[in-house]
Protein backbone atom coordinates (compact mmCIF):
# COMPACT_ATOMS: atom_id res chain seq x y z
CA UNK A 1 0.00 0.00 0.00
CA UNK A 2 2.68 2.51 1.01
CA UNK A 3 4.70 1.74 -2.14
CA UNK A 4 1.67 2.75 -4.25
CA UNK A 5 1.45 6.00 -2.26
CA UNK A 6 5.08 6.76 -3.10
CA UNK A 7 4.45 6.05 -6.82
CA UNK A 8 1.41 8.38 -6.78
CA UNK A 9 3.52 11.01 -5.01
CA UNK A 10 6.08 11.06 -7.82
CA UNK A 11 3.40 10.96 -10.51
CA UNK A 12 2.00 14.21 -9.11
CA UNK A 13 5.40 15.75 -8.43
CA UNK A 14 6.70 15.11 -11.94
CA UNK A 15 3.82 17.10 -13.45
CA UNK A 16 5.20 20.26 -11.81
CA UNK A 17 8.12 20.40 -14.26
CA UNK A 18 5.75 20.95 -17.18
CA UNK A 19 3.53 23.32 -15.20
CA UNK A 20 6.57 25.31 -14.01
CA UNK A 21 7.88 25.60 -17.58
CA UNK A 22 4.57 27.22 -18.54
CA UNK A 23 4.99 29.85 -15.81
CA UNK A 24 8.57 30.63 -16.93
CA UNK A 25 7.18 32.00 -20.20
CA UNK A 26 5.88 35.05 -18.33
CA UNK A 27 8.10 35.36 -15.23
CA UNK A 28 11.83 34.91 -14.38
CA UNK A 29 12.89 31.92 -12.24
CA UNK A 30 14.07 33.79 -9.12
CA UNK A 31 10.86 35.80 -8.70
CA UNK A 32 8.74 32.78 -9.54
CA UNK A 33 10.48 30.77 -6.81
CA UNK A 34 10.03 33.50 -4.21
CA UNK A 35 6.39 34.20 -5.06
CA UNK A 36 5.44 30.54 -5.02
CA UNK A 37 7.27 29.63 -1.81
CA UNK A 38 6.12 32.64 0.21
CA UNK A 39 2.53 31.92 -0.82
CA UNK A 40 2.83 28.22 0.09
CA UNK A 41 4.58 28.92 3.39
CA UNK A 42 2.00 31.52 4.40
CA UNK A 43 -0.85 29.10 3.65
CA UNK A 44 0.70 26.24 5.65
CA UNK A 45 1.64 28.39 8.66
CA UNK A 46 -1.70 30.19 8.53
CA UNK A 47 -3.45 26.83 8.73
CA UNK A 48 -1.33 25.82 11.73
CA UNK A 49 -1.93 29.17 13.44
CA UNK A 50 -5.66 28.48 13.31
CA UNK A 51 -5.67 24.76 14.12
CA UNK A 52 -2.58 24.18 16.28
CA UNK A 53 -0.85 27.28 17.58
CA UNK A 54 1.27 25.18 19.93
CA UNK A 55 3.29 24.09 16.86
CA UNK A 56 5.09 27.45 16.97
CA UNK A 57 6.54 26.83 20.45
CA UNK A 58 9.98 25.69 19.36
CA UNK A 59 13.46 26.13 20.77
CA UNK A 60 16.05 28.39 19.13
CA UNK A 61 18.03 25.38 17.84
CA UNK A 62 14.91 23.96 16.22
CA UNK A 63 14.16 27.25 14.46
CA UNK A 64 17.73 27.37 13.15
CA UNK A 65 17.36 23.84 11.74
CA UNK A 66 14.20 24.87 9.89
CA UNK A 67 15.92 27.99 8.50
CA UNK A 68 18.81 25.83 7.25
CA UNK A 69 16.25 23.53 5.64
CA UNK A 70 14.69 26.52 3.89
CA UNK A 71 18.01 27.73 2.52
CA UNK A 72 18.99 24.41 0.93
CA UNK A 73 15.70 22.64 0.19
CA UNK A 74 13.72 25.69 -0.92
CA UNK A 75 15.93 28.60 -1.98
CA UNK A 76 18.98 26.99 -3.63
CA UNK A 77 17.13 23.94 -4.97
CA UNK A 78 14.36 25.88 -6.70
CA UNK A 79 16.54 28.72 -8.02
CA UNK A 80 18.83 26.23 -9.76
CA UNK A 81 15.93 24.05 -10.90
CA UNK A 82 13.90 26.83 -12.52
CA UNK A 83 16.93 28.38 -14.20
CA UNK A 84 17.88 25.05 -15.77
CA UNK A 85 14.26 24.25 -16.65
CA UNK A 86 14.20 27.24 -19.02
CA UNK A 87 16.59 25.42 -21.38
CA UNK A 88 15.78 21.73 -20.83
CA UNK A 89 12.72 19.62 -21.55
CA UNK A 90 10.50 18.70 -18.61
CA UNK A 91 11.42 15.03 -19.06
CA UNK A 92 15.19 15.64 -19.05
CA UNK A 93 14.89 17.97 -16.06
CA UNK A 94 13.05 15.26 -14.16
CA UNK A 95 15.58 12.64 -15.21
CA UNK A 96 18.57 14.70 -14.04
CA UNK A 97 16.87 14.97 -10.67
CA UNK A 98 17.27 11.21 -10.57
CA UNK A 99 20.90 11.81 -9.58
CA UNK A 100 19.48 12.30 -6.10
CA UNK A 101 20.22 8.73 -4.90
CA UNK A 102 23.98 9.25 -5.36
CA UNK A 103 23.93 12.28 -3.08
CA UNK A 104 21.39 10.71 -0.72
CA UNK A 105 23.51 7.62 -0.13
CA UNK A 106 26.50 9.82 0.71
CA UNK A 107 24.60 12.03 3.14
CA UNK A 108 22.74 9.06 4.69
CA UNK A 109 26.08 7.35 5.29
CA UNK A 110 27.42 10.49 7.00
CA UNK A 111 24.33 11.34 9.07
CA UNK A 112 22.64 7.98 9.70
CA UNK A 113 25.40 5.40 9.35
CA UNK A 114 23.52 3.54 6.61
CA UNK A 115 25.98 0.99 5.27
CA UNK A 116 26.89 0.41 1.62
CA UNK A 117 27.24 -3.26 0.61
CA UNK A 118 27.97 -5.11 -2.63
CA UNK A 119 24.35 -5.15 -3.77
CA UNK A 120 23.99 -1.41 -3.29
CA UNK A 121 27.18 -0.72 -5.24
CA UNK A 122 25.85 -2.96 -8.04
CA UNK A 123 22.64 -0.95 -8.05
CA UNK A 124 24.60 2.30 -8.29
CA UNK A 125 26.61 0.93 -11.23
CA UNK A 126 23.43 0.05 -13.11
CA UNK A 127 22.02 3.52 -12.37
CA UNK A 128 25.20 5.18 -13.66
CA UNK A 129 25.03 3.23 -16.92
CA UNK A 130 21.42 4.30 -17.32
CA UNK A 131 22.35 7.99 -17.10
CA UNK A 132 24.82 7.93 -19.99
CA UNK A 133 22.36 7.99 -22.97
CA UNK A 134 20.47 11.00 -21.57
CA UNK A 135 23.59 12.99 -20.69
CA UNK A 136 24.89 12.52 -24.23
CA UNK A 137 21.73 14.08 -25.68
CA UNK A 138 21.63 17.88 -25.96
CA UNK A 139 18.78 19.60 -27.80
CA UNK A 140 17.37 23.07 -28.39
CA UNK A 141 18.67 26.06 -26.45
CA UNK A 142 20.64 23.80 -24.12
CA UNK A 143 23.34 23.61 -26.80
CA UNK A 144 23.99 27.35 -26.37
CA UNK A 145 25.27 26.66 -22.85
CA UNK A 146 27.45 23.63 -23.55
CA UNK A 147 30.43 23.00 -21.30
CA UNK A 148 31.57 19.95 -23.30
CA UNK A 149 30.06 17.34 -25.62
CA UNK A 150 28.01 15.71 -22.85
CA UNK A 151 27.44 18.49 -20.28
CA UNK A 152 25.82 21.93 -20.31
CA UNK A 153 25.36 24.63 -17.70
CA UNK A 154 21.60 23.92 -17.40
CA UNK A 155 22.44 20.25 -16.75
CA UNK A 156 24.98 21.23 -14.09
CA UNK A 157 22.42 23.60 -12.53
CA UNK A 158 19.94 20.73 -12.26
CA UNK A 159 22.61 18.52 -10.71
CA UNK A 160 23.24 21.27 -8.17
CA UNK A 161 19.51 21.48 -7.49
CA UNK A 162 19.41 17.72 -6.88
CA UNK A 163 22.37 17.98 -4.48
CA UNK A 164 20.84 20.85 -2.49
CA UNK A 165 17.42 19.20 -2.51
CA UNK A 166 18.78 15.95 -1.14
CA UNK A 167 20.70 17.72 1.60
CA UNK A 168 17.49 19.53 2.48
CA UNK A 169 15.61 16.22 2.76
CA UNK A 170 18.36 14.83 4.98
CA UNK A 171 17.97 17.87 7.24
CA UNK A 172 14.20 17.33 7.23
CA UNK A 173 14.60 13.69 8.20
CA UNK A 174 16.92 14.66 11.06
CA UNK A 175 14.48 17.33 12.23
CA UNK A 176 11.49 14.95 12.15
CA UNK A 177 13.44 12.11 13.74
CA UNK A 178 14.93 14.10 16.60
CA UNK A 179 11.97 16.43 17.25
CA UNK A 180 8.69 14.54 17.47
CA UNK A 181 6.84 17.77 18.28
CA UNK A 182 7.70 19.22 14.84
CA UNK A 183 5.20 18.13 12.19
CA UNK A 184 5.93 17.98 8.43
CA UNK A 185 3.47 20.90 8.03
CA UNK A 186 5.46 23.07 10.45
CA UNK A 187 8.84 22.11 9.00
CA UNK A 188 7.76 22.68 5.39
CA UNK A 189 5.75 25.84 6.08
CA UNK A 190 8.61 27.56 7.91
CA UNK A 191 11.28 26.51 5.40
CA UNK A 192 9.14 27.61 2.44
CA UNK A 193 8.40 31.02 3.93
CA UNK A 194 12.07 31.59 4.80
CA UNK A 195 13.47 30.26 1.50
CA UNK A 196 10.86 32.17 -0.49
CA UNK A 197 11.71 35.42 1.32
CA UNK A 198 15.39 35.02 0.43
CA UNK A 199 14.40 34.40 -3.21
CA UNK A 200 12.26 37.56 -3.32
CA UNK A 201 15.14 39.63 -1.90
CA UNK A 202 17.43 38.06 -4.51
CA UNK A 203 14.85 38.82 -7.22
CA UNK A 204 14.73 42.50 -6.19
CA UNK A 205 18.39 42.87 -7.19
CA UNK A 206 18.44 40.79 -10.39
CA UNK A 207 14.95 41.11 -11.92
CA UNK A 208 13.18 44.12 -13.40
CA UNK A 209 10.53 45.25 -10.91
CA UNK A 210 8.27 47.55 -12.92
CA UNK A 211 6.09 47.10 -10.97
CA UNK A 212 6.73 43.31 -10.69
CA UNK A 213 8.77 40.84 -12.80
CA UNK A 214 5.81 39.53 -14.82
CA UNK A 215 5.11 40.11 -18.51
CA UNK A 216 2.47 42.84 -18.95
CA UNK A 217 -1.06 41.47 -18.92
CA UNK A 218 -0.06 38.01 -17.73
CA UNK A 219 -0.10 38.33 -13.94
CA UNK A 220 -3.33 36.31 -13.74
CA UNK A 221 -1.75 33.54 -15.84
CA UNK A 222 1.29 33.42 -13.56
CA UNK A 223 -0.84 33.56 -10.42
CA UNK A 224 -3.03 30.71 -11.67
CA UNK A 225 -0.04 28.50 -12.46
CA UNK A 226 1.62 29.34 -9.14
CA UNK A 227 -1.56 28.33 -7.29
CA UNK A 228 -1.58 24.98 -9.12
CA UNK A 229 2.13 24.45 -8.37
CA UNK A 230 1.59 25.38 -4.75
CA UNK A 231 -1.31 22.97 -4.34
CA UNK A 232 0.40 20.00 -5.98
CA UNK A 233 4.02 20.43 -4.92
CA UNK A 234 4.13 22.54 -1.78
CA UNK A 235 0.92 21.48 -0.05
CA UNK A 236 0.44 17.85 -1.12
CA UNK A 237 3.83 16.48 -2.23
CA UNK A 238 6.17 18.16 0.28
CA UNK A 239 4.07 17.06 3.23
CA UNK A 240 3.37 13.59 1.86
CA UNK A 241 7.11 13.16 1.33
CA UNK A 242 7.71 14.17 4.95
CA UNK A 243 5.23 11.52 6.08
CA UNK A 244 6.88 8.86 3.91
CA UNK A 245 10.27 9.74 5.45
CA UNK A 246 8.93 8.30 8.71
CA UNK A 247 8.57 4.88 7.03
CA UNK A 248 11.24 4.73 4.29
CA UNK A 249 14.84 5.91 4.10
CA UNK A 250 15.73 9.03 2.12
CA UNK A 251 17.86 6.78 -0.13
CA UNK A 252 14.92 4.56 -1.09
CA UNK A 253 12.55 7.48 -1.67
CA UNK A 254 15.11 9.11 -3.95
CA UNK A 255 15.44 5.88 -5.92
CA UNK A 256 11.68 5.69 -6.33
CA UNK A 257 11.94 9.16 -7.85
CA UNK A 258 13.64 7.51 -10.82
CA UNK A 259 10.15 6.69 -12.05
CA UNK A 260 9.37 10.42 -12.42
CA UNK A 261 10.87 10.90 -15.93
CA UNK A 262 8.21 8.62 -17.41
CA UNK A 263 5.44 10.71 -15.91
CA UNK A 264 7.27 13.94 -16.83
CA UNK A 265 7.57 12.77 -20.46
CA UNK A 266 3.83 12.21 -20.63
CA UNK A 267 2.90 15.55 -19.04
CA UNK A 268 5.48 17.39 -21.19
CA UNK A 269 3.89 15.90 -24.29
CA UNK A 270 0.37 16.65 -23.03
CA UNK A 271 0.86 20.24 -21.79
CA UNK A 272 3.83 21.53 -23.81
CA UNK A 273 3.81 19.43 -26.97
CA UNK A 274 7.32 18.15 -26.23
CA UNK A 275 8.16 15.00 -28.21
CA UNK A 276 8.38 11.87 -26.10
CA UNK A 277 12.02 10.83 -25.86
CA UNK A 278 12.47 7.09 -26.05
CA UNK A 279 15.99 7.63 -24.73
CA UNK A 280 14.39 8.78 -21.48
CA UNK A 281 12.27 5.62 -21.35
CA UNK A 282 15.25 3.37 -22.11
CA UNK A 283 17.44 5.03 -19.49
CA UNK A 284 14.64 5.00 -16.94
CA UNK A 285 14.17 1.28 -17.49
CA UNK A 286 17.87 0.61 -16.88
CA UNK A 287 17.95 2.89 -13.86
CA UNK A 288 14.81 1.25 -12.43
CA UNK A 289 16.63 -2.09 -12.34
CA UNK A 290 19.24 -0.46 -10.15
CA UNK A 291 16.40 0.90 -8.00
CA UNK A 292 15.12 -2.58 -7.18
CA UNK A 293 18.60 -3.88 -6.40
CA UNK A 294 19.03 -1.11 -3.82
CA UNK A 295 15.49 -1.62 -2.51
CA UNK A 296 16.05 -5.28 -1.71
CA UNK A 297 19.45 -4.50 -0.22
CA UNK A 298 17.90 -1.95 2.15
CA UNK A 299 15.06 -4.34 2.94
CA UNK A 300 17.55 -7.02 3.94
CA UNK A 301 19.57 -4.55 6.01
CA UNK A 302 16.42 -3.58 7.93
CA UNK A 303 16.39 0.06 6.83
CA UNK A 304 12.89 -0.36 5.32
CA UNK A 305 10.08 -1.50 7.60
CA UNK A 306 7.84 -4.27 6.23
CA UNK A 307 5.13 -3.94 8.87
CA UNK A 308 2.38 -1.34 9.01
CA UNK A 309 3.79 0.03 12.23
CA UNK A 310 5.54 3.33 11.68
CA UNK A 311 9.04 3.13 13.12
CA UNK A 312 12.45 4.53 12.50
CA UNK A 313 15.04 2.23 10.90
CA UNK A 314 17.50 0.52 13.17
CA UNK A 315 20.85 2.24 13.31
CA UNK A 316 23.60 0.19 11.70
Amino acid sequence: MFISVVVALYAMWSSTFSIGKMALIFSPPVFLTGFRMVLAGALLLGYLAITKRSSFKLEKKQWLSLLLLGFFSVYLTNILEFWGLQYLSAAKTSFIYSLSPFFTALFSYIHFGEKMNGRKWLGFLVVFLGFIPVLLTQTGSEELFSVCSFLSWPTLALMGAALCGVYGWIILRLVLKNNSEITPFMANGTSMLFGGTIALIHSFFVDSWSPIPVTNGHFYDVFKVVLILTGISNIICYNLYGMMLRRFTATFLSFMGLLSPIFASLTGWLFLGEPISWTIFLSTGIVSMGLWVVYYAELKQGYIQKTTKVAEPEEA
